[in-house]
């Protein structure tokens, strides 16, 4: 996180949301890991089990994800094994997003912790380039019959390419 912050010259919206996404996504993969490592070294004896790592290993064998990872994770109805898969896909998109801090042609909307923050940062961008207040500013969506995210080759003179949405 100190790398981004540091390799961020212009704090653009758009790099303020990437900032947030990968610190609210760090947080998250550090309880994954510690609480891996804790119930790892209970199981082998080298820490008392306690009542959290009996927890996880109960939710871990149903296929559920551990309330400790949901406390800080992202709303989800998935179960653990899909849940994960899912959460790589994340990773994969902030790792894009963060390696030059500029947002993806298409960025998978639902896949961040705020997606709001996002919508907002489009706006921001907006009424900076055409000098209007942000208070004016309304979110206009068009549908595109795109299939597929990676179809679009480049960014709109205005606003942002997003999918993910859910009807």
């Amino acid at each position: 996180m100190i790398e981004l912050r540091a390799k961020a010259k212009e704090r653009t919206p758009f790099v303020v949301v990437c900032l947030q996404e990968c610190e609210r996504m760090n947080f998250l993969i550090f309880t994954i890991r510690t609480s891996l490592e804790d119930l790892d070294a209970g199981m082998k004896g080298q820490l008392n089990i306690t009542e959290n790592m009996e927890k996880l290993a109960q939710s871990m064998y149903i296929n559920q994800v551990p309330a400790i990872w949901e406390k800080y994770a992202y709303a989800s109805k998935k179960d653990l094994l899909n849940w994960y898969d899912d959460l790589l896909l994340r990773i994969l998109q902030l790792d894009e997003y963060s390696e030059e801090l500029i947002a993806p042609i298409s960025l998978w909307i639902s896949a961040l912790f705020n997606p709001m923050s996002y919508l907002t940062a489009i706006m921001q961008v907006t009424a900076r380039n055409e000098g209007l207040a942000l208070d004016n500013m309304m979110l206009k969506t068009t549908v595109l019959n795109i299939e597929k995210p990676k179809d679009c080759a480049e960014r709109p003179e205005k606003g942002a390419l997003i999918h993910g949405f859910f009807l």
